[in-house]
């Protein structure tokens, strides 16, 4: 048995104006000090209804938001007693403000105890509005929540069915000014979504269609972007793209290459969706070493118009797509243009290996690696070589 999550989605242009039409009261912001000098948080607030409150900011969340921001934050939420939270930002405003609303509603909880099994009994306090200002995460389309502990420098996917936001608001005016850099790391972080919430064994009937379009959608836009400008239409199909993918993965679950991801985010601090895209060519080539039919290559190879006649052959075709469309865009395809040296490899090793092996991510792939293998595979990354075993 499995259930299909869905926010509200609100998207096209103007469509911030809905925040007028709904019954806030008091509302509490969860936003980072960027996109308040960008005037994005100000749009926002400008389009709450007539008699609404802002009756907190919390407008400092960093990249990978630790548990004591989480925690920071809902003691705010106490303080202000807000009926309808409205995070403005990217995956980590949005994965922060699940974190705090959660424990606004239950004060009992510690943040990193948030986990899928517990009934938590939220709504009773607030409510949660997304408006995703990047073109990647989809948060605000999933119940994910991913939050770091600096004292173990990992991160911990933690998350409950319950916090999928109420709405998530799609307005290309969030995204019309988001710099070209942060753009694309964002689109490859949905592209890797897309493609592992495909792959994952976790798939189903109602997440393929979701996770074919988001890659359709994604790579007849980003290629755009290697050469020219992206045009508010192709920001638009990105922005769209990326809560697609969210809606896709996040009712199947993403996979090995996001089991790395978040390893090597833990421990190095790199851009989300510049690590977990830069994997996912490995991740695809190391799955067809276990039970290549089983990989779901071929219907993705056959979408992109490669070759793609059997699963053995549509898999490696697939990596090198992703290769040569990373490099057109001018991302990094391996831990050394990512700019980690041979020796930091070496000496985070093991912290890498076990934040990737108790990662819940790594368990959803079709080739699930052991101790020697997961090594082998950030040594193979860090020299950008093909794997072969």
């Amino acid at each position: 048995m499995w259930f299909f999550s869905s926010p509200t989605i609100v998207f096209g242009e103007s469509s911030l104006s809905y925040l007028g039409q709904i019954s806030i009261q008091r509302a509490f912001i969860v936003s980072d000090a960027n996109l308040v000098a960008a005037g994005l948080v100000k749009e926002v607030i400008d389009c709450l209804p007539d008699g609404a409150r802002v009756v907190g900011e919390f407008c400092t969340v960093e990249p990978d938001p630790t548990l004591e921001t989480a925690e920071r934050g809902a003691r705010q939420m106490l303080e202000t007693c807000p009926d309808w939270i409205i995070a403005v930002g990217g995956g980590s405003v949005m994965d922060a403000a699940k974190a705090m609303w959660i424990l606004y509603e239950r004060p009992d909880m510690q943040a990193d105890a948030i986990n899928p099994v517990e009934v938590l009994g939220l709504r009773k306090k607030a409510r949660l509005i997304a408006v995703p200002t990047t073109v990647g995460t989809g948060s605000e389309a999933t119940w994910a929540t991913v939050l770091t502990d600096p004292k173990e420098n990992r991160k911990l996917g933690l998350g409950n069915r319950e916090c999928l936001p109420d709405i998530a608001i799609l307005d290309p005016l969030m995204v019309q000014r988001l710099p070209l850099p942060i753009l694309v790391d964002t689109a490859m972080d949905a592209l890797t979504h897309a493609i592992e919430g495909f792959t994952s064994t976790w798939h189903n009937v109602f997440s393929d269609g979701l996770c074919l379009k988001a890659t359709e959608l994604i790579c007849t836009a980003l290629p755009q972007c290697a050469s020219d400008p992206p045009s508010m239409e192709h920001r638009a199909s990105l922005q769209n793209a990326a809560t697609i993918a969210g809606l896709g993965f996040g009712n199947s679950m993403a996979a090995l290459a996001h089991g790395m991801g978040h390893a090597l985010g833990g421990i190095f601090h790199t851009p989300h969706g510049r690590e977990v895209s830069m994997f996912l060519p490995y991740t695809i080539e190391y799955s067809l070493g276990g039970e290549p039919n089983s990989t779901r290559s071929q219907p993705l190879a056959s979408l992109l118009s490669l070759p793609a006649s059997t699963e053995l052959e549509a898999g490696p075709h697939l990596a090198a797509y992703l290769r040569d469309l990373m490099t057109r865009l001018g991302q990094p395809i391996s831990l050394a243009q990512l700019g980690i040296t041979s020796h930091e490899l070496d000496a985070k090793m093991p912290g890498l290996i076990e934040n990737a092996l108790n990662d819940t991510q790594t368990i959803m792939g079709t080739r699930i690696p052991d101790r020697s293998e997961i090594e082998m595979l950030f040594r193979v990354a860090f020299d950008g070589r093909r794997i072969d075993f």
